[in-house]
C-alpha cells in the first residue's frame, strides 16, 4: 500500500509532465483530477490484488499446482483489467465533480497520503515486508519510467488516424509477453532459492552472461521451460487475433501479412525477454538481491516497451509496404 500510493503520486506527476510538455497547455483541475483518480486507482487495486494473490498461492499449494505457473500470470492479467477498469470507473465519478474540484480533489489526495504513516508502521513490523520497504522503491520506480516511455510511444502513433487500430493490440502483444517472461522469472529464482541463499555460490552459481544457446538449448530444467513459453507465443496471440477479429474490436482486417508482421514482433518480443531475464535473475542473484523482490517490475516493464516499440514498428512497415486497411482508425 506504501508503494502504491507513491508510486500512484509519482506516475500522476509522469503523466501531467509528458502531456503538458508536448502541447504546451497545463490544466490545474485537470492535473489534480488525474492525480486523485491514479492514487485512489493505485491504492484500492493493490488492496484487492494482494488478498486475491494470498488466496491463489494458499490455494495453489493445497491442490499441489506450483504457485509460479499460476499466481505471476493471474497477477498480470488481474493487475491489467482490475486497474484499468478502477481507473476508468473513478475518473469518470470524479470528472463529475469538477465544478467542486477544489475541494474533491485535495481531499481525495490528503486522504490517502494521510495513511501512509499507518502502512510504513505495520509493514516495518515484518522482516520481510521491512526489506521490501527499504529496498524496494529502485525497481517499481525505474519500471514506472521505463513502461512511460512505452507509453509515449503508443500515445504518438495512435494519435495517427492511420494507427489507430493498434491500441487495440497493444494490451495483447504486452499482456501476453509480460506474463510468460515473469514465470520464467518466478520459475528461475524459486530454482535458485531451492539451492541456497542470494549471493551464496553454489553448483548453480550465477552465470554472468549466458549465450542464448544456453538459454533456450541447454537440457537444465529452465531452459525448458523457456523453450516450453516459448511455443506458447504463437497458438496464445492465435487466439487473441480470432476473438478481436469476432469482435470487430481492431478496426484493421487480419490479412496474413499483418498476421506474419504481428506474429514476429511477439515472438520476438518474448525472446528478447526470455534471454534478459535468464541474464538478469542470475546477476541480481550473484549479487546478493532477491530476484522475487527486483527482477519482475524490471521485465515487465521492459515488455510493455519492446510490444509497444515492436508493435508500432510493424504497423509502419505496414503501412509504408501498401497494406493499407479501409477500417483502420474506423
Amino acid at each position: 500500500q506504501v508503494q502504491a500510493t507513491v508510486v500512484g503520486f509519482l506516475a500522476s506527476i509522469a503523466a501531467v509532465v509528458f502531456g503538458w510538455i508536448p502541447d504546451g497547455h497545463f490544466s490545474i483541475p485537470h492535473a489534480f483530477l488525474l492525480c486523485a483518480s491514479s492514487v485512489a486507482t493505485a491504492f484500492i487495486a493493490s488492496l484487492v490484488l494482494g488478498m486475491i494473490m494470498i488466496g491463489v498461492i494458499i490455494g495453489s499449494r493445497k491442490i499441489g499446482i506450483n504457485p509460479d505457473n499460476v499466481a505471476t500470470p493471474i497477477a498480470a492479467s488481474l493487475g491489467d483489467l482490475i486497474t484499468l477498469a478502477l481507473l476508468s470507473g473513478i475518473s469518470w465519478g470524479l470528472y463529475l465533480e469538477l465544478e467542486n474540484w477544489k475541494y474533491i480533489y485535495p481531499l481525495v489526495c490528503a486522504f490517502f497520503v494521510a495513511l501512509l504513516p499507518v502502512w510504513v508502521v505495520l509493514a516495518r513490523r515484518s522482516p520481510a515486508t521491512r526489506e521490501v520497504l527499504y529496498s524496494g522503491w529502485e525497481p517499481v520506480i525505474i519500471a514506472m519510467a521505463i513502461s512511460s516511455v512505452g507509453g509515449l510511444i503508443l500515445d504518438k502513433t495512435v494519435s495517427d488516424p492511420n494507427f489507430a487500430g493498434m491500441a487495440v493490440f497493444t494490451p495483447v502483444i504486452n499482456g501476453v509477453g509480460g506474463n510468460l517472461v515473469a514465470v520464467q522469472a518466478s520459475r528461475i529464482s524459486t530454482f535458485l532459492h531451492m539451492n541456497g541463499m542470494p549471493g551464496e555460490n553454489s553448483e548453480q552459481a550465477p552465470r554472468r552472461c549466458p549465450s542464448p544457446c544456453t538459454t533456450f538449448f541447454s537440457p537444465d530444467v529452465n531452459s525448458r521451460s523457456a523453450r516450453v513459453l516459448f511455443l506458447l507465443v504463437v497458438p496464445g496471440h492465435l487466439v487473441f487475433l480470432y476473438t478481436i477479429s469476432c469482435m470487430q474490436g481492431g478496426h484493421t482486417t487480419l490479412t496474413l501479412i499483418f498476421i506474419v508482421f504481428y506474429m514476429t514482433a511477439a515472438l520476438l518480443q518474448v525472446l528478447i525477454l526470455l534471454y534478459i531475464a535468464d541474464w538478469m535473475v542470475h546477476w541480481m542473484w550473484g549479487r546478493g538481491l532477491d530476484p522475487d523482490n527486483f527482477s519482475i517490475p524490471y521485465l515487465t516493464a521492459l515488455g510493455d516497451l519492446l510490444g509497444t516499440g515492436l508493435l508500432a514498428l510493424s504497423f509502419h512497415v505496414l503501412w509504408l509496404i501498401g497494406d493499407r486497411d479501409t477500417d483502420v482508425g474506423d
